[in-house]
């Protein structure tokens, strides 16, 4: 199955949401739920660990934000915009700062009640003196004030978000806390001011349980929002590379200015050692500029005038004053940024199996924790009433839906930041599972195994035409095309001083060839095919192209008004990194071929030199699809690998379409991954993250869901028949905490992926 027919890709018609409040997987069901509701929705994807939601089709933006927020998690329209992701992240910082005083107050509240009780029970000394100098009584009334203030305070959010989620039959993480505390809370009232309604062996208090609950959960929620935070650190990091002052020259003198005033054409200089503050194109000065940070390469790059610049890249030695050329969401930056975003906010498809677990997550722990009380009421009903409680607030408070709500998008954000800092974008987070399950990898000839700046080996003019002529013509077409072999042509025109002809009408003929009108005379350049195409005479150059072909060169025809004027042969060179990688995926076991434009001869010559035994040579761009979907029908999860205009349809077509990039802006649009180097390298180093970052998942989900499988039924007393061992609410908040830090923790793994260079 191609994927197209799969709705990973992020359409134009995409709506992103910035969501606040959801605490656990439930919160992320029921929010979908709401959007899917909404009219024009196609489909809408929540993400717990970005807090974002994504919105396919035809919708009204801030209607969808009003009903989520009616729902009860206040919502507002995310626009890609530094400033608002400076917003939000204000927003995140204000929140855990909030989330931090409330832990301290309700820990303060807390420790008197957890010191005293336990105390008492390890101390009997201390439990007679305390029952000399303090009435059972008034001992019950300062728990029951010091627990009110902590449920009442810092708990309030439980309460205020967990029980209208109940009145609505959407019960969340929650609801699950506030029913549990209040049950151990109000049984602890009735003990304390009505303890004859109770059997006179069941009177007993559990305010420090249901104080203890409330502070280890908001602790936990504590660590969680920090190794959240340090999930988006790669993020961060991206954003911080842009420098806040620029020199903008007016005037034929600098001023310094706020970069994000910087407009299109405004000059700008930067100083040796300084960063570029934004995208540009050099106007004056030679230096060499670190793009490391970008593209991940570690050697600098020469510039000079008319060579491009990247904002958040390091200039080094030189001088260099540029014109801008890009701003705002336009800039390298900003594109690679909302693309990791993008990706972050994917869901996989293993995250399928746990939307269906979670959707019935919470109320099949209500049932369970209803079920506790029944069973423990049938198994003793004279003295287990207060047992019976305890137990059901257990099996409440230790269920976890934030651990599986986490497992997954937590480690794609890792990964895909990661990645981002290794040079790798990877613009749909859904190709970091089907990487993994990649097993033939297809590779494009030109600029990919190849080093991209070939060179023109041979030329020989046909009968009546001289070779000066024909490379003039040659030149003249092909200074309007952006292939790599057009460049070696123009190159080789320019150092032999040929005339420059003047030309019009081009137009590239996608997988054949290219043409122009040049001095009145038609002209037509490309493959053998291209000729047939034309019907052109071509077999006096014929034994020549096949002799070319042989020695691992390209060649092409040239026909000027329709009679064939000339042949001429361009080598690429392979590029150092094809060998070892080839090498590399071969001993993964990955099937490696090469899918090419070029002569069969060509093709077959280079596969040689590379050890590639699967060769499909002189194809359109439709025959690199066809052959894709043929390897596709044969049971393959296909990658492409390419960089060129004519091979977007292949990259669309693959289950995953990597690009250099170094490639065209087309090719990367067509991609899944983007390589922002042309190094060959990284086709491993993502294999390697993409299979690390699915063990990492497949891991949170089993700790998560064993978690869940073991504890709740220790929690109801299976225990306690055989063994007498009972879990008090207490111990269940603080498993139910360390669960979700442990899935983040796990993911944060992922930032120490060793990635060759």
């Amino acid at each position: 199955m191609s994927r197209q027919s799969s709705p990973s890709r992020l359409e134009s018609s995409a709506t992103q949401l910035a969501i606040e409040g959801m605490s656990c997987a439930s919160c992320v069901g029921r929010v979908e739920r709401v959007l899917t509701a909404q009219p024009g929705v196609e489909q809408a994807s929540v993400n717990l660990a970005t807090e974002r939601a994504t919105v396919i089709g035809d919708v009204n933006a801030d209607a969808l934000a009003h009903a989520v927020t009616a729902a009860g998690y206040p919502t507002k329209v995310f626009v890609a915009a530094a400033q608002t992701r400076q917003q939000q992240q204000q927003k995140k910082q204000q929140h855990y700062q909030s989330l931090k005083r409330n832990v301290i107050l309700a820990i303060l509240l807390t420790l008197p009640l957890f010191l005293l009780e336990m105390t008492m029970h390890s101390s009997a000394a201390f439990q007679l003196w305390i029952n000399q100098h303090v009435s059972t009584s008034h001992r019950w009334y300062i728990e029951a004030l010091l627990s009110t203030l902590v449920l009442a305070g810092p708990g309030r959010q439980f309460y205020r978000l967990g029980l209208p989620a109940l009145w609505h039959r959407a019960p969340d993480m929650n609801s699950l806390v506030a029913i549990g505390t209040l049950a151990a809370w109000g049984y602890s009232l009735v003990a304390t001011f009505a303890a004859h309604w109770l059997p006179a062996q069941s009177v007993h208090v559990y305010y420090e349980a249901a104080a203890m609950v409330v502070s280890l959960v908001l602790l936990g929620r504590l660590l969680e929002a920090r190794a959240k935070g340090k999930t988006s650190q790669a993020i961060q990091r991206l954003l911080q590379l842009q420098p806040n002052i620029a020199h903008r020259w007016h005037d034929e003198q600098s001023e310094d200015v706020a970069t994000e005033t910087l407009q299109l054409g405004d000059v700008v200089e930067v100083r040796p050692g300084e960063k570029i503050p934004i995208d540009g194109e050099v106007l004056v000065g030679n230096s060499h500029v670190e793009e490391s940070m970008i593209s991940g390469e570690p050697l600098a790059v020469s510039k000079q005038p008319g060579d491009t610049l990247t904002g958040g890249t390091v200039n080094q030695q030189g001088y260099l004053r540029f014109t801008v050329t890009a701003t705002g969401e336009n800039t390298v930056l900003a594109q690679i940024v909302s693309a990791v975003e993008q990706a972050q906010a994917a869901k996989l498809p293993i995250q399928g199996l746990v939307d269906k677990i979670t959707l019935w997550f919470v109320p099949a722990v209500l049932i369970a924790a209803l079920l506790t009380f029944i069973g423990w009421l049938c198994f003793d009903p004279q003295s287990t009433i207060s047992l019976a409680i305890v137990n059901a607030v257990a099996v409440l408070i230790i269920a976890c839906p934030c651990a599986m709500g986490l497992a997954t998008p937590t480690s794609i954000m890792v990964a895909t930041g990661r990645a981002a800092e290794q040079g790798i974008l990877f613009r749909q987070g859904q190709a970091l599972q089907q990487l993994r399950e990649t097993t033939l990898i297809a590779f494009d000839k030109t600029g990919t195994l190849t080093e991209g700046r070939p060179a023109m080996t041979d030329l020989q003019p046909a009968q009546g035409f001289t070779a000066e002529q024909v490379l003039a013509y040659l030149a003249a077409v092909e200074r309007f095309s952006e292939h790599p072999l057009a460049r070696a042509i123009v190159t080789a025109a320019d150092r032999q001083h040929v005339e420059k002809l003047p030309a019009n009408d081009f137009s590239a003929i996608a997988g054949m060839g290219v043409s122009a009108t040049v001095n009145l005379h038609q002209v037509n350049i490309g493959a053998q095919r291209y000729m047939h195409s034309l019907n052109i005479d071509y077999s006096t150059l014929d034994e020549l192209a096949v002799q070319y072909a042989k020695q691992g060169k390209s060649p092409f025809y040239l026909a000027i008004d329709n009679q064939l004027a000339g042949i001429v042969a361009v080598a690429d060179p392979i590029k150092e990194s094809s060998r070892s990688v080839i090498k590399q995926l071969h001993k993964q076991g990955i099937t490696v071929a090469l899918v090419t434009g070029d002569h069969q001869l060509t093709a077959q010559a280079v596969a040689q030199q590379l050890a590639i035994t699967q060769v499909i040579a002189d194809v359109k761009p439709q025959g690199k699809v066809d052959a894709i979907k043929a390897w596709q029908q044969q049971q393959y999860t296909v990658s492409f690998v390419g960089d060129g205009i004519n091979d977007a349809p292949a990259l669309a077509s693959a289950h995953v379409g990597i690009a250099l990039g170094s490639g065209t802006d087309i090719a990367m649009e067509s991609a899944d991954v983007v390589l922002m180097s042309d190094r060959l390298d990284n086709v491993l180093n993502a294999l390697h993250l993409s299979r690390m970052t699915m063990r990492n998942i497949h891991q949170n989900l089993f700790w998560a869901f064993i978690y869940n499988l073991i504890l709740i039924p220790v929690a109801a007393g299976i225990l306690y028949p055989p063994f007498g061992i009972l879990l008090s609410p207490i111990l269940a908040a603080g498993a139910m905490a360390l669960s979700s830090v442990f899935v983040l923790a796990n993911a944060l793994r992922l930032t120490r992926v060793r990635l060759g260079n």
